[in-house]
């Protein structure tokens, strides 16, 4: 069977790589830090949280600084894990608020009060208003994973995806055992792509990447970071903060594209698979 890879134009042994900037829309030093890292830095892709507090601002600023480039995705968000920051629902969805009037902050407490007509409609009122702003979205992703590790909030995830026949950010193969449902598979039947590999280390990647780095994987491998200004605001909410701060420096070091380019690594974002999947849909 063709690999992803080979279907868009690579070798099946050739080593891509995706580096995502996650989490704008969250806070101003995230949103900040995703827009430099992708404009000044080696980001290939990123993710945007709309019910994060800055999210307009994010969306206003891809739109108004004019880099039809940009590559970046949903990030569908049902969690507020930050203890004293919080953000919440976009619609009528008294199933997704907490005691504090947000988010659950863990997946455990979302999956075990969730109402999955709610969460339906928060996600596909999350699509909408991104897409009435203006953004070009070029595929699927779903914070803390939250979606992907139970079936009957996969089954939400994967409606949407054939919805609007976008690619999804999947873990791989372990992840998929772990959860104990074949969501790969069923992605894959249904004709939604996804990269073959997926690390995602809350309070920074370095030490993924330079995994990575030492031994590239063939196929497509996702590596997402959470790249954050060095702000007190930031600091004072979020305990990886530090981690965070890190990321922006790897993903704007200027010898990464050589250490890529040495390793025998090229870098891919979504928006070519999104043109490769919508052309077989």
């Amino acid at each position: 069977m063709e690999s992803l890879a080979e279907a868009l134009g690579f070798n099946a042994d050739q080593p891509l790589l995706i580096l995502s900037a996650d989490l704008a829309g969250s806070t101003h030093a995230a949103t900040a830090a995703t827009l430099t890292a992708m404009r000044d830095g080696s980001a290939t892709t990123a993710t945007l949280m709309m019910p994060g507090p800055w999210s307009r601002h994010a969306v206003d600023q891809l739109n108004h600084d004019g880099h039809p480039s940009d590559d970046v995705g949903l990030h569908l968000t049902l969690n507020a894990e930050l203890d004293c920051f919080r953000w919440g629902p976009l619609t009528h969805a008294p199933s997704l608020l907490d005691g504090d009037g947000g988010f659950p902050r863990t997946i455990a407490d979302l999956w075990d009060h969730a109402d999955l007509e709610e969460v339906r409609r928060e996600c596909r009122a999350q699509l909408e208003r991104a897409r009435i702003w203006g953004l070009d979205i070029t595929h699927l992703a779903t914070h803390m994973s939250a979606m992907q590790q139970r079936p009957e909030f996969f089954d939400v995830l994967l409606d949407i995806a054939c919805e609007t026949n976008l690619p999804v950010r999947l873990e791989g193969t372990g992840a998929e055992s772990a959860a104990g449902f074949p969501f790969r598979r069923l992605a894959a039947e249904e004709g939604i792509f996804m990269p073959d590999h997926f690390h995602l280390v809350r309070g920074g990647s370095r030490a993924a990447l330079d995994a990575y780095l030492a031994a590239p994987l063939a196929g497509i491998t996702e590596i997402a970071f959470e790249p954050a200004l060095a702000a007190e605001e930031l600091r004072a909410i979020d305990p990886t903060a530090t981690g965070r701060i890190d990321d922006l420096a790897l993903l704007t070091d200027r010898s990464l594209p050589d250490r890529l380019t040495r390793a025998g690594v090229t870098t891919i974002g979504y928006t070519a698979i999104r043109a490769l999947q919508q052309s077989r849909g």
